[in-house]
Parts: C-alpha cells; sequence; structure tokens
C-alpha cells in the first residue's frame, strides 16, 4: 500500500476517534459507595471529580485507600454534587428522590444504576459505565478477570454440600431470596435458610421458626466482636450454631457491596464454610 495512502488513513481513523474521545466526560461525580467502587475500577484518574462522601471511611468502603486519592462530597445531597461542576453523576436507585429530581432539574447527564442482587447485575453496570465513560475495553476486562475468580471458585467448591446459614445481624431483619446475600450464598457453598422458608428480600427475622430452620453457620457483618453483640438478641442466643461458635463475621463494606468487589466476599466465605477446600 503507498505510504500517502497509509497516512490518509490514518488521518481518517483519528478523525473518526475525535468526537469519541470528546465526548468522554470529564469531571465525574459519584454520589454513592456503590459507584464509587464501579468508577475507580474503569475511569482514568483524571475523569474523577469526586466520589460519595462515605468512600474514605473504611467502616462503609472497600476501596477507601483507593478513594482517598480523590476528593469526596461533604454529603449525598445535590448542592455538594453540582458544587464539582459535573458532566455526568453517578448514582443509584437508593438515592434519595429529592436528590435525584434537583440533579435532574440541573440539567447534568445522570446515570442511575438499579441492578445490584447478583454478578450478572454488576456486569451490566459495568458495561453501562463503560459506555458512559468510554471505557468499553476496561469494562469487558474486569468482567473477564471477574469470571475467571469465580470460576476458580466454583471449580475448588464442586461437589461440597450446602452449609445451612443464616444472615444475621443486630437489627430484626435477616435476607431471603433476591438478596445480595442470596447471590453470596450461591457462590460461597452455602444455602440460605431464609430463602428456603420461603423468605423474600429483606423480612423481618422470625425469631420463633429459627430453631427449626437447623441453622449451621451465622453470617454476620462485622469484626470480632459481632458474637458478643449477637448473644444480646434472644432469637441468636438459643441457636445451636451460635452455643457452639459457628458464626462467621463478614467485614461491613465487602458484606454490603453491590459491585464486582463483592467477589472477594463470595471467596472469604468458602473458605470459612469449606476449609478443607482451600488446603
Amino acid at each position: 500500500m503507498p505510504r500517502w495512502t497509509i497516512s490518509r488513513l490514518f488521518v481518517l481513523l483519528l478523525v473518526s476517534a475525535l468526537p469519541l474521545l470528546a465526548a468522554r466526560p470529564r469531571r465525574v461525580v459519584s454520589q454513592s459507595v456503590g459507584t464509587d467502587e464501579l468508577l475507580l475500577a474503569l475511569a482514568d484518574p483524571g475523569q474523577i471529580a469526586a466520589l460519595s462522601h462515605i468512600s474514605h471511611e473504611a467502616e462503609f468502603s472497600p476501596v477507601v485507600d483507593e478513594a482517598k486519592r480523590f476528593p469526596a462530597l461533604k454529603d449525598s445531597d445535590a448542592e455538594s454534587v453540582l458544587r464539582f461542576r459535573p458532566d455526568l453523576v453517578l448514582a443509584a436507585s437508593y438515592t434519595r428522590p429529592e436528590t435525584l429530581a434537583l440533579l435532574k432539574r440541573a440539567g447534568v447527564r445522570l446515570v442511575v444504576l438499579d441492578r445490584f442482587d447478583t454478578l450478572e447485575d454488576v456486569y451490566v453496570s459495568l458495561r453501562i459505565l463503560g459506555r458512559e465513560l468510554g471505557q468499553e475495553g476496561r469494562a469487558e476486562g474486569v468482567i473477564t478477570q471477574c469470571r475467571a475468580r469465580v470460576e476458580a471458585l466454583a471449580a475448588r467448591l464442586k461437589g461440597v454440600r450446602p452449609v445451612r446459614v443464616l444472615s444475621a445481624g443486630l437489627y430484626p431483619f435477616t435476607a431471603g431470596a433476591g438478596t445480595t446475600f442470596q447471590d453470596l450464598c450461591d457462590h460461597a457453598g452455602a444455602l440460605n435458610v431464609a430463602a428456603e422458608a420461603g423468605l423474600k428480600g429483606h423480612a423481618p427475622t422470625p425469631s420463633e421458626k429459627l430453631l427449626v430452620w437447623q441453622v449451621e453457620v451465622l453470617i454476620a457483618a462485622g469484626d470480632d466482636t459481632i458474637r458478643a453483640r449477637l448473644g444480646e438478641l434472644p432469637c441468636y442466643r438459643v441457636l445451636p450454631a451460635f452455643k457452639a461458635g459457628r458464626i462467621v463475621a463478614i467485614p461491613g463494606p465487602l458484606m454490603s457491596s453491590v459491585s464486582h468487589h463483592r467477589i472477594a466476599t463470595y471467596e472469604a466465605l468458602a473458605r470459612a464454610l469449606h476449609p478443607e477446600r482451600f488446603r
């Protein structure tokens, strides 16, 4: 091919790419910790204007060290978001409706992610955000890495007997079907007894039924102090699993993660429930 033809082809490709490059947002503000996690995985650092106000709090954020490289919102309200002059705002469906309404009224580009329950939902969110950021390739790379980890864990757990578990907490609710906890059980070799009993979503804990659910292990968000705190609640204190000390504490930021970081939770719980598969 003649040199001038190659040069012309290069120029044409460059010119055709300019609109895409120009369309990439330059000042992205993330309004929730879930979108923080996704944004940090996909965006160029220069695209991030600010992260949520809880991104810097280790109690809630699994990416706190990385998040501290960027400014944080003072609060989650619209005024705090707009102060950073964003050209793209990321929010979640659990963001306060009045905040979403004010952001829409301000005319900024707003993307609201609303699927969190399963890892497949996370893949959908990654692809949506990848398109918005002009980082489709990076999104597919994250998904590929996630699938490799999940497949490796599934191979390690192949054939195990699922352990009967219950999501336990200091509030009088437990997690049934259609929750991130169910997704965790599905990947970690566990059977969610609340879902087995027909509970859906986050429902009041039926204290009078817990004994007949034959709970083998309690799963709770927190640290080693969670056992003593659960022991203050009669509904857990009477369970054989509690008396035997069969409690797995998962760090809060991982237990509540609605991003790809939940895979670390799968791995941690699987290791705790099936240690023989990790020797």
